[in-house]
């Protein structure tokens, strides 16, 4: 069995995906063989990812972070590096993924109960994704500290204990109160839980650093843990994919550029990394629209992304106008692209017989594409390699989705996927639906779409760029955190 070490943090959103990336692409510069795993994540950014022995499935889910962690490691990402995946349907609903695939739904207290069947999947996948690896870097969810869940825990110290092992803890200086949730954090542990933690690390730190010697000193009176060190702001991160819809919040407003493009914040948003290639290019602003703002009159692009409740989306959509903003918006000759959940939103219906997402099974679509979407059982799960009809260009992503969508507006797809058509596109062109994500990540569609609405763009590797920043937030790790100590405390 492969060493391992875990990093779980204060609270939510401190940074350990990106620190776990980091390190994963500082083991593998080591010569290393490094894997990523995550017992237990919650995103509807997810990944498709291999299920090793499954030679007739197409793929099963992941999140998106063991997606790029797996990327840091240079290795093919695996559905036992995120054993359990909860995608939120609706404020008090969860669809549950085992080992890549729908394993079903819950309600939160229903889950909470559900926790421990789950630890088995979880320590069957442990017992996988270490074989023929020197290193596992393991990422908790949310924070040890929430005492109140640990009898069923399978997330943080329920799995440490479990497979015995040593947990850095993460705290996040950006937020305040660093000194407070780390000593806080020791302070209410239990004894066996606070033995598994070997030390902590400070994270996303400004400034002259020496400013916060005595605040280590204090956290050292109060725990007798060892710093790693203080990790700085990493600026490369911004370049990496965004896994958490909570960072949206800060995506809300972009740097004004040639071409304005609008992603509408849908409640149940997935998969909203689609964009990220769009944002990387020098003449494009990208700006993400909360609820409650209009859609910018000065955008030439709007695009709809995926979404984790079509229907329940779709009502809210035109709750907040968007749909007035998105017609006046085609009046002015604007153009649209909508991606899985959006494609379907943008027909005249969306029907859900069997109630899959919920009580409401039937919605008007925004009209702006001739088709309909009737939602089945049967979820589309694999990775795939298409080409652009109006481009003739290649693409590679994946689909991820329910539902089967038909219409006269499909006569003009948008990509063939593995052969078969796949979207629409409507009369005049402006108009283009698909089910797969990452289009936009191939550059040269990419460049020659951008050129399509008047926009120069293109140049950009986009796959590249991440690796560049994979290796520069590595870099910066191995400057500020003693990453011979926690590779030598991995067990």
């Amino acid at each position: 069995m492969a060493k391992a070490i875990m990093l779980q943090g204060t609270g939510s959103d401190v940074g350990k995906t990106v620190l776990v990336a980091g390190l994963c692409r500082v083991a593998r510069n080591r010569g290393l063989k490094v894997r990523p795993f995550k017992p237990q994540n919650m995103s509807n950014n997810a990944a498709v990812a291999d299920i090793p022995g499954d030679n007739n499935h197409g793929g099963g889910e992941i999140g998106r972070a063991q997606w790029l962690q797996a990327i840091a490691c240079g290795v093919a990402p695996s559905v036992h590096m995120n054993p359990v995946l909860l995608k939120p349907q609706t404020d008090v609903g969860t669809q549950v993924i085992v080992q890549g695939k729908v394993f079903g739904e819950a309600r939160a207290r229903d889950y909470q109960a559900l926790k421990g069947r789950l630890m088995d999947a979880v320590l069957d996948s442990w017992g996988k994704v270490g074989v023929g690896a020197d290193l596992v870097i393991v990422e908790g969810a949310g924070s040890p500290a929430e005492i109140n869940l640990r009898s069923r825990d399978i997330a943080n110290m329920g799995f440490a204990t479990r497979a015995d092992v040593p947990v850095v803890l993460v705290g996040d200086i950006d937020r305040g109160g660093v000194i407070a949730s780390v000593a806080g954090t020791h302070l209410i542990l239990s004894e066996e839980d606070r033995r598994m933690i070997v030390g902590y690390l400070i994270n996303k730190f400004r400034g002259d650093v020496s400013l916060f010697d005595d605040g280590l000193k204090a956290i050292e009176k109060f725990t007798g843990w060892r710093c790693f060190g203080v990790v700085p702001w990493l600026k490369a991160a911004a370049r990496l994919p965004s896994e958490d819809s909570v960072v949206l919040e800060r995506l809300a407003s972009g740097e004004a550029r040639a071409l304005k493009v609008a992603v509408p914040m849908l409640g149940r948003i997935a998969n909203f990394d689609d964009l990220d290639p769009l944002k990387a290019e020098p003449q494009v602003e990208v700006v993400f629209v909360p609820p409650g703002k209009k859609l910018p009159a000065d955008a030439g692009l709007v695009v709809i992304p995926g979404s984790k409740s079509t229907i329940g989306d779709l009502l809210k959509f035109r709750e907040n106008g968007w749909d007035r903003d998105l017609a006046a918006h085609r009046k002015r000759g604007g153009h649209v692209v909508g991606i899985c959940g959006g494609f379907q939103m943008l027909g005249r219906t969306v029907r859900d017989p069997n109630g899959i997402e919920g009580s409401v099974t039937d919605a008007e679509g925004l009209g702006l594409l001739d088709i309909e979407t009737v939602m089945e059982p049967e979820k589309t799960v694999r990775n795939v390699s298409a080409r652009s009809v109006p481009f003739d260009l290649p693409l590679e992503g994946y689909e991820i989705h329910l539902g089967r969508t038909t219409g006269p507006d499909t006569v003009r797809p948008s990509a063939i996927i593995n052969g078969i058509e796949d979207g629409a596109i409507s009369a005049d062109g402006k108009v283009i639906g698909t089910y797969m994500h990452g289009l936009f990540g191939a550059d040269a569609f990419r460049g020659k779409f951008l050129e399509s609405l008047g926009i120069r763009g293109g140049g950009i590797d986009y796959r590249a760029e991440v690796e560049r920043a994979l290796d520069d937030v590595a870099a910066e790790l191995e400057n500020h955190l003693d990453c011979d100590a926690i590779f030598a405390l991995a067990r």
